[in-house]
């Protein structure tokens, strides 16, 4: 049996505490590794993946099972309300009658501040984020598109007819 001093126990303590950060650092690293991979289409030169929408969040966010991975998926250039805003629920309806239980076909294109893929995505031959932008269903993101974005006429005809979220006076974006 070993017989352990006051000093000895302090250096041993000590030593565990040096440990201690890079054990943190590892468990870390680990974790974030997996996040990213569960949040990021699979490996491929070109980013474009096809998959099963499994869910949709609301008007711009979706999840495609890519490969037994879900992957949420922002759609790019639109933001949509948000479901306690005015024709929110409306807005996630629409996309999910587009999309659900369907096959997308999905382009990433970067990654947001919380993770999620960002990227074009295609339902039954239909790119979501025309499509919801030329019901009324999203605004083009200003922030994120380039002034001669081809969306930008959908949305003024929308805007024009009144129809979807263009159908309040003055309908409150997300971003606000």
């Amino acid at each position: 049996m070993r017989k352990c001093t006051a000093d000895q126990g302090a250096r041993e303590s000590a030593g565990a505490a040096r440990l201690a950060p890079r054990w943190m650092d590892l468990r870390t690293n680990l974790a974030a590794g997996v996040l990213s991979t569960t949040l990021s289409l699979p490996a491929r030169a070109d980013n474009l993946a096809e998959g099963l929408v499994v869910s949709v969040h609301d008007g711009d966010t979706l999840t495609v099972l890519v490969e037994k991975q879900q992957i949420k998926v922002r759609l790019a250039e639109i933001g949509a309300p948000e479901l306690r805003q005015a024709s929110g629920n409306r807005s996630r309806q629409s996309l999910a009658d587009l999309c659900f239980q369907q096959s997308a076909k999905v382009e990433q294109i970067a990654r947001d501040r919380y993770g999620r893929s960002v990227g074009k995505v295609e339902c039954r031959t239909v790119d979501t984020s025309t499509r919801q932008v030329a019901t009324g269903m999203a605004w083009v993101y200003d922030r994120y598109s380039k002034p001669g974005n081809p969306l930008y006429p959908l949305q003024n005809a929308a805007k024009a007819a009144r129809r979807g979220l263009w159908a309040d006076n003055e309908p409150m974006p997300p971003w606000e």
